[in-house]
């Protein structure tokens, strides 16, 4: 297949790309780099050894990205767009409600106009665990009303829970219009070659990347919001997913677009599938910051603040759908989320540098 990556040199769309590659499918990548490195697409070459044609072009030039689906479609035709383009820090979402909207949910239209116009009829859609809100019980089940967007606290999971209301009614309409729609859980760790991994801008939102930051020195001291939770350990118990696992998550929903596939479930939409990546399994921030003392040799300091707002006890996906109709299942543990995170920070104390 020739497929299309927006947003793809970021941390998630990186390890896809690998995956997608190491399967011998056609990659073409267009990213701003507002959030990414274009040395990651490099590296994703080096660790592969196959090209990638990327543009440097922002989704929100309609015209623009017109001109670059057109090129490659005559090259070869695009068979499936893998929309991973947004913003996607929380906080910043709820500072800056305007931007991530705009951003957010231009891009998808955009993405949809010349997908129409190029008669390009299948995308997979990088939705977040954050669109189910707060959940009526844990595990998570795709069934959750997911789609009710009062259930969601910020600007950046409203984002996603829109975006996926788009989709289905594009869906609707189109009966040929086949989105997947992959509900990520708690992406981490890195590639195992270390050429690749997650390099935020600024001070992290994620746990990992800043437990990896204090592990090397880069910052002094993590904070753990919250040791009040109704949990062994009093910290919160999040579904941790390894970012290759993910990426070949993204591999095995490809089957989806062959004429055959069948799920086994009743979808709300008939040509709508919506999946959970995640473990299934729940680790808490001390059990995660134990695991990546192990990883690096040495203590982790950290300090504990008040919880956040909205923040929940415990969550995790339920992983059934997933197996039963894309035979995904998470192989990755704790341990190998943590020393593949550390190995790419330690080789990469600054991230991406010239």
């Amino acid at each position: 297949m020739k497929i299309l990556v927006l947003g793809g040199a970021g941390y998630i769309g990186t390890h896809t790309m690998v995956e997608l590659l190491n399967q011998n499918h056609e990659v073409v990548c267009i990213d701003n780099l507002y959030n990414s490195s274009y040395i990651a697409v490099k590296r994703v070459e080096e660790i592969t050894g196959k090209k990638v044609s990327f543009y440097n072009q922002d989704l929100l030039d309609r015209e623009e990205f017109l001109n670059i689906f057109c090129s490659e479609n005559n090259k070869r035709k695009i068979d499936v767009v893998v929309m991973m383009a947004g913003y996607k820090a929380v906080g910043e979402s709820v500072e800056k409600p305007l931007e991530y909207y705009e951003n957010n949910l231009l891009s998808l239209i955009n993405t949809l106009y010349v997908m129409k116009k190029y008669d390009c009829h299948n995308i997979i859609f990088s939705s977040s665990a954050t669109v189910y809100g707060v959940p009526k019980s844990t595990p998570i089940y795709e069934d959750f009303n997911a789609s009710d967007i009062k259930n969601v606290s910020n600007p950046y999971g409203r984002t996603k829970a829109i975006i996926e209301r788009i989709l289905m009614d594009y869906a609707i309409a189109n009966k040929d219009f086949k989105p997947v729609l992959l509900r990520y859980f708690n992406p981490v760790g890195a590639h195992e070659s270390g050429l690749i991994g997650e390099d935020p801008k600024g001070i992290p939102n994620n746990l990992m990347p800043f437990i990896s930051q204090v592990a090397v020195g880069k910052r002094d001291t993590l904070h753990i919001f919250g040791n009040d939770y109704n949990t062994k350990d009093g910290t919160g118990v999040r579904d941790y997913i390894h970012v290759v696992d993910l990426a070949i998550g993204h591999v095995k929903a490809l089957q989806i677009f062959n004429n055959n596939f069948k799920s086994k479930y009743k979808n709300e939409i008939d040509n709508v599938y919506i999946y959970n990546l995640g473990t299934g399994n729940g680790y808490s921030v001390l059990e995660v910051v134990e695991a990546y003392e192990k990883a690096c040799g040495h203590s982790i300091n950290y300090d504990f603040k008040e919880r956040r707002s909205g923040d929940l006890d415990t969550v995790f996906c339920d992983k059934e759908k997933a197996y039963v109709d894309l035979g995904f299942e998470a192989k990755y543990g704790i341990d190998v989320m943590c020393e593949s995170s550390y190995n790419f920070q330690k080789k990469n104390p600054m991230g991406y540098v010239e």
